[in-house]
Formats: C-alpha cells, structure tokens, sequence
C-alpha cells in the first residue's frame, strides 16, 4: 500500500497494493492494521454506495459536530473526478481544494478527514462509488457549498452536469460559518 500526502494537511491519496493474474485481480481495500501502522487509527460504522450515470455532479457536503465524518472513497465501477475542500478554521490550507481521478481500474482511494467538504463529478455511465463513513449520518447535521461556487474555482470538467435541486440551491463559500 502507498500513502500519498496532498498539499492538504490529512487528505490522503491511497493506492492499495493490487495482485492480478488470469482470474482477475485482489486487493485489500481497508486493513485496520495496515493503516494503523501509517497513523490511521480509523473506525468504521457506516458505509454507502451511490450509482450515477455520466456528467453528474454531487457535493459539495460534509456533516457538522457531532457527526462530522472521516471518508474512505474509492469507485468500483467508472470514474470520477474526486473533490475535497479544506474547511477547517485556521487551517493553514482553508478554502483550498485538491481533486483525483477515481477509477475502477487504478482502485485508488482517497482518505477525507472530517473537516472537509466533498463532491465528485462521474465521468462514466453506470459509475459505482463507494464510501466508508467514521460516523452515522445526520440529517440535522448535514451542510453543503455550491459546486459551482466562484470563490473556490473549482473545474469539474463537465459541460451540462447533472446536479440535484438540493445541490443547485447549496450556500455560496463567501460567508461560510465552517463549523469545524
């Protein structure tokens, strides 16, 4: 397994060790263990799949304390652009964001500390996501920014993306009370 750091202090880029031959292929997608030796000492108690077909854009949401999650993400089937955004107060890096290319082919997965904001655009028809979740879900504690927010910039790289009536309706980054 190798662990690459981003520019954003805890976002984690994954890259599972894949052995392959003329069966297939197996990896191991956590190890508690393997990522406790590189100081992640996670604890899972939620995981979620979504199905989206080409150009659709979710995000950008996080959960608020006492529900705030850490995310391991990683897609199965297709790919997307993964997008993660820094909104820790005093963070050196707040408002900033790093995006990865997810595919069913490199199986890499990418590390969320809760304090961050996420979104992903598919890039593939029939894209499975899969994500493991260090908190349960809480509609209360659910907040989001705009994923075509001016301020953060960010190129989804998609023309006419598909965005739900939630999403299209989510609070610019300009005025953001983080609640972290």
């Amino acid at each position: 397994m190798e662990i690459i750091r981003t520019p954003l202090e805890g976002l984690l880029i994954i890259k599972p060790d894949v052995f392959e031959d003329e069966r297939g292929y197996f990896f191991e997608s956590f190890s508690h263990e393997k990522f406790f030796k590189v100081g992640l000492d996670l604890t899972f108690v939620q995981d979620n799949e979504s199905r989206s077909k080409k150009n659709v854009l979710r995000g950008l949401h996080f959960q608020a304390p006492p529900f705030a999650q850490g995310k391991l993400v990683r897609v199965m089937r297709g790919s997307v652009l993964d997008v993660a955004v820094d909104i820790r107060n005093g963070s050196p890096t707040y408002g900033k964001w790093e995006s990865i290319v997810l595919t069913g082919k490199n199986k890499w997965m990418y590390w969320i500390p809760a304090g961050f904001a996420h979104g992903f655009a598919t890039l593939e028809d029939d894209t499975i996501f899969f994500y493991k979740c260090t908190n349960v879900y809480n509609k209360a504690s659910e907040g989001s920014i705009n994923l075509n927010d001016p301020d953060l910039n960010i190129d989804w790289g998609i023309k006419d993306p598909v965005i739900s009536e939630k999403d299209k309706v989510s609070p610019v980054f300009q005025g953001f009370v983080s609640p972290f």
